[in-house]
């Protein structure tokens, strides 16, 4: 099982099939993951299986470093599309997050004003005021929505603490649009032979009436890229993936498909 674990802070640039060149910064330890998911399909492995040793970085660690690699950059490239938090597991866990959102705004601004600030996150931590109010200030605020189905998110995001759906659901509407939702469909069983296909109608159906309730400004679907901790997962066929983005079209909203 081959799995993929950032450097921390600061990692890449690495080429995102949806962002362009994009400058990782990973708020967690170097060494594992830290994660409030523990997806099975999650190309950093499963959470018990890489434990961290090492601490978070520190918030003056993470702009020491973050500097010095955008002062590299505008001397040699190349021009980062995009500054994006990432890496091993979520990034708002953080307790200094809020904090370092504004330090790479203030970055960005003095180094390469045009790059964008994404995060990706899964969006367990959107209903903490601090972190809902950082989210406002970046410029793609990337937050994951896989189903609204619970038996699936237990199987398959497999949330690692308390979770209530409905509680993220409207904070995410609370977003007002500023809010991409990133959803990730796929095939194949898990390793107890249970289907875990999220591309039929029974998923598709009450999902794109999340969207409806959440009002994003762009949905992001996508599918498994990379070797998977569960090797029995498939990738959803690009037929699959059209069809759903043409739905989501249909309710006025903006989708990009990443086979």
């Amino acid at each position: 099982m081959s799995t993929i674990i950032y450097p921390s802070p600061i990692f890449g640039p690495v080429h995102s099939r949806r962002l362009g060149v994009s400058l990782g910064i990973n708020l967690l330890p170097g060494d594992g993951k830290i994660c409030t998911f523990d997806c099975i399909y999650c190309e950093c492995g499963l959470n018990s299986v890489h434990r961290p040793h090492a601490k978070m970085p520190s918030r003056d660690a993470v702009r020491e470093a973050l500097e010095a690699r955008l002062q590299l950059m505008a001397a040699e490239g190349p021009r980062p599309d995009v500054l994006t938090f990432a890496g091993n597991g979520e990034p708002t866990t953080h307790p200094q997050f809020a904090a370092i959102i504004d330090d790479t705004i203030a970055l960005r601004n003095r180094y390469f004003p045009q790059a964008r600030i994404s995060v990706l996150s899964n969006a367990t931590q959107v209903v903490r005021p601090e972190v809902h109010d950082a989210l406002l200030r970046v410029d793609n605020n990337i937050q994951k929505l896989d189903t609204v189905d619970l038996d699936f998110i237990r199987r398959v995001d497999r949330p690692t603490g308390h979770y209530d759906l409905e509680a993220i659901i409207d904070r995410l509407a609370a977003f007002e649009g500023h809010v991409i939702i990133q959803t990730m469909f796929l095939g194949g069983h898990d390793d107890e032979g249970v289907d875990v296909s999220n591309t039929a109608a029974s998923f598709v159906n009450p999902w794109l009436k999340a969207l409806e309730r959440i009002g994003p400004s762009k949905v992001m679907i996508y599918t498994i890229d990379r070797e998977t901790p569960v090797a029995t997962l498939r990738k959803a066929t690009p037929a699959a993936l059209d069809g759903i983005a043409e739905r989501v079209r249909t309710l006025g909203l903006e989708c990009s498909v990443a086979y």
